[in-house]
């Protein structure tokens, strides 16, 4: 029986390599996305990683509490420092400086994006943290250091000068050197600005203030000796202090828990892989034993015993098994790769550098996806034909289900889908969080009800487009009535394309309603046409919005700043608004109230106004950094959004109270509206600086869905290979089809249908196929598009369901079109068979 299971397996080429070819595409598709998806999250991870093997204790400021007094927020001091430096079992201590620099490209582009482009200190005349590759340390305002793959990038060298920006002002200082360093983010494709200590201070916070204190232990001191003596050293209530191996600990945790998120949308998507990989290599067994039954009753009449039989397919299993998923591992390895530098080359979301992430798990997947889901499906199958009387096999009695059988499926079916569609349904009745295991596991037992009930649907759906396959002639009568004869492998065939179609449709239907949202929300609440910040969205220097009042074409405008202030004994933070403009540059929703913004007036959006139960027209009172307390009127009560939220209140109020006022982002009106000339304008008046960032109410919205985007390109890379499987996993299923029913077609060009028509029922036969798997596809993915909206409404308030009816419609028709194109081969393989030798077939 060993020599005669290799002997089948290498006696049918063309069955060997279709069966391969569908276990392949399975393992590829499941090994792909998960190579995918490490690759993605391991590259999240290490741009946000920071070693610290040379930090023994770190040295932080104090928390401040919700009834601290503004203002007096602790401070890392150089006095601190100093007493750190000399604690005992202290060996140095080094003060770091963080923040934020815009550098610009030779071309004045920005490098990177945001939050990645960062600026610190370095320390004295030699810091090890940063060992220069060429150059000298920077000294003073003018020099600077840039990291090695930045100047690289940029084809920055030591002695050019360089555009970059911290808060505001252009700055043109000249390298003074190169650095390297094992910094995630730079890992990661940031950048990395050293300025000598004194420079970095007083551009990024005051003279003689650190972010951090970094403490090196001495030789036979451990980091937790050295946490005790610096607890003693230094006041309590002014700093905190942690080991080297806790904020490595913590920072692990931070990173997991930020990837969550991702990571659950990229694993379920995963899971989906897995799952279409085993449904594709389940189905090709389940329809290669069908074919072989003869065969298998042919062994069993010469002698073989079930047990025989069944292992001998099992084998057979085995060793396409293992062929296939060495060579789908190799497959997924690459098409991860691709599919990697795909979602890169988007202009729509940045993708952090990484190398490629083959993990042991995923090779073990595929393995297993590979060998042991190939064996098991052809376990089941195997041992059905086994167990059929040889002498009922070789006359094909067992071919036709049984009613009973038929029955018993259709109503299992009718009740899991019944049980998923409630599930669902519940789910969306729960708060976003705490539905979504519900919409989940709903929508997975739904998928499973459906594929059992796909036989019963595809009945009435082909039956639906007859008057058409009627147009065709006898052509397509045959296929209509070869679509239905056997529902099974209809089903069969058109499920693969079902399930691409159905997550394609719901993540277009949620992503074309989250946009409208965002949009709404963007548009809605402004009145303004540019928006002015920080491409880090940290704070502006004090004259940017004195600038753009000035600027020519700019009607009104009004810098947003935040200051921290006890109202009612509370801590909040007030943001400072010019009274006298800002009804003109926002549309907000007044529920209680005027929006009066003008002397000792505040409005109060409605989430802030529930929690602290204030109404219009009740006093309160505010006491400022600078400890003067001053009473306010609460004037009106606001809807707040994302855009717009908290506490506002007129700046000529407010700044006389701060120390330090700060601008998080200014709003302008233009006399034309939003034109190119208005925006050069601005930017010119702001120096041409890469660091500020003018949008209008379009890239507003684009900034606010960012990391939807992001994630969306890497679902849309993920399901683009679920439609290239399904498409390949339909032409593969023909194939088997037509080879299947050699005889059947043999015996049809006998009687006369000539070659074009045999070609014309089989494509007919597969578009008809298509396209009902198709319209459950979309079906499907419009439910689940609005499951997932339900979720997402809770979280948004200008969440609505958008239908995308245009795009559904393009969805059919390249149905229709794989239909065509799966039916290439298959079709030419049927005209072209010989009708004696295939009527003769085996």
């Amino acid at each position: 029986m060993f020599r005669t299971a290799l002997r089948n397996v290498l006696a049918h080429k063309t069955r060997l390599l279709m069966t391969v070819l569908a276990v392949m595409l399975g393992v590829a598709f499941a090994a792909g996305t998960m190579v995918f998806t490490n690759t993605i999250s391991d590259a999240y991870q290490k741009s946000s990683s920071k070693g610290f093997d040379r930090v023994d204790v770190a040295v932080t400021p104090g928390g401040v509490s919700s009834s601290d007094a503004p203002g007096k927020d602790p401070k890392l001091t150089e006095k601190l420092r100093s007493s750190a430096e000399k604690a005992p079992g202290a060996a140095s201590a080094t003060g770091v400086v963080q923040g934020f620099t815009a550098v610009a490209d030779k071309h004045g582009k920005l490098i990177g994006g945001g939050f990645s482009s960062k600026g610190g200190n370095y320390w004295g005349d030699k810091d090890p943290r940063y060992p220069l590759r060429d150059g000298h340390a920077p000294k003073g305002a003018g020099e600077v250091a840039i990291d090695a793959r930045t100047a690289d990038r940029a084809g920055y060298h030591v002695g050019d000068h360089v555009r970059m920006s911290v808060d505001g002002p252009v700055m043109t200082p000249t390298i003074s050197g190169i650095f390297s360093t094992d910094d995630g983010n730079v890992a990661a494709g940031g950048n990395l600005t050293l300025f000598d200590t004194a420079t970095a201070q007083k551009l990024f916070h005051e003279e003689g203030r650190y972010d951090e204190i970094d403490v090196k232990a001495a030789a036979g001191t451990s980091q937790v000796q050295l946490q005790d003596a610096l607890d003693q050293a230094l006041p309590k209530d002014a700093v905190h202090t942690k080991t080297g191996q806790e904020l490595a600990d913590r920072q692990a945790e931070s990173i997991a828990s930020s990837m969550s998120s991702m990571k659950t949308g990229l694993l379920a998507f995963a899971g989906i892989a897995l799952f279409v990989g085993i449904f594709i290599i389940a189905n090709t067994f389940s329809m290669l034993v069908a074919q072989r039954t003869k065969e298998l009753a042919l062994l069993r009449a010469v002698g073989a015993s079930r047990r025989q039989v069944t292992r001998s397919v099992l084998l057979e299993a085995l060793v396409v098994g293992v062929v296939a998923a060495i060579t789908g591992l190799l497959a997924g390895i690459g098409i991860g790769a691709g599919m990697k530098s795909l979602v890169s080359s988007l202009d729509s979301a940045t993708v952090p550098d990484g190398p490629l992430v083959v993990s042991p798990g995923t090779i073990a997947t595929a393995l297993a996806v590979g060998i042991v889901v190939t064996v098991l499906s052809a376990w089941l199958p195997g041992r059905r034909a086994a167990k059929i009387p040889p002498v009922a096999a070789m006359s094909s009695v067992h071919a036709t289900p049984t009613t009973r059988s038929l029955v018993l499926r259709n109503t299992l079916g009718s009740l899991i889908a019944a049980a998923g569609a409630v599930l669902v349904v519940a789910g969306t009745q729960m708060h976003g969080d705490d539905g979504q295991p519900w919409v989940g596991a709903g929508a997975a037992v739904l998928v499973i009800g459906i594929f059992v009930l796909t036989p019963l649907l595809s009945r009435p759906l082909i039956a639906a487009a007859a008057p058409l396959l009627n147009v065709f002639g006898v052509s397509g009568k045959l296929a209509r009535q070869n679509s239905v004869r056997n529902p099974r492998r209809t089903a069969a065939t058109a499920s693969a394309l079902m399930i691409g179609l159905c997550l394609i449709t719901g993540m277009t239907v949620i992503a074309g309603s989250a946009q409208q949202a965002i949009d709404k929300m963007a548009v809605s609440s402004l009145k303004a046409d540019y928006v002015v910040s920080m491409a880090n969205f940290n704070s502006l220097a004090p004259d940017v919005a004195e600038r753009i009042a000035h600027t020519d074409g700019v009607t009104a405008s009004s810098p947003m700043s935040n200051a921290p202030a006890l109202v009612d004994g509370e801590r909040h933070y007030l943001t400072g608004v010019n009274g006298h403009d800002i009804g003109r540059l926002t549309d907000l929703d007044v529920t209680d109230g005027s929006f009066e913004v003008s002397g000792r007036n505040i409005v109060v959006d409605d989430q802030t106004a529930s929690e602290q139960h204030w109404k219009a027209g009740q006093n309160v009172r505010a006491t400022f950094e600078d400890g003067k307390a001053v009473p306010l009127t609460v004037a009106g009560v606001y809807h707040g959004n994302d855009m717009i939220q908290g506490i506002l209140m007129d700046n000529a109020t407010m700044r006389p109270h701060q120390s330090d006022p700060t601008d998080m982002q200014v709003l302008v009106k233009a006399a034309h509206g939003p034109q190119a000339a208005t925006k050069d304008a601005i930017q010119h008046a702001l120096g041409d600086n890469p660091g500020i960032l003018v949008q209008d109410k379009q890239s507003v919205s684009g900034q606010i869905a960012k990391a939807f985007t992001l994630m969306l390109n890497m679902l849309y890379g993920l399901l683009a290979m679920a439609v290239i499987i399904a498409v390949l996993g339909v032409i593969n299923t023909l194939a088997m089809s037509v080879f299947e029913r050699s005889q059947e077609i043999g015996m049809l060009r006998a009687i006369g249908l000539d070659r074009p028509a045999v070609k014309r029922m089989v494509r007919l036969e597969s578009v008809v196929i298509s396209l009902f798997g198709g319209v459950l596809g979309v079906a499907l993915g419009v439910f689940f598009g609005w499951a997932a909206g339900k979720l997402i409404a809770s979280h948004i308030d200008t969440y609505a369901l958008v239908l995308p009816w245009g795009r559904m419609a393009i969805f059919l028709v390249l149905a229709g079109a794989v239909g065509v194109l799966a039916a290439m081969w298959p079709a030419r393989r049927a005209a072209r068979l010989n009708m004696l030798n295939a009527i003769h077939a085996e």
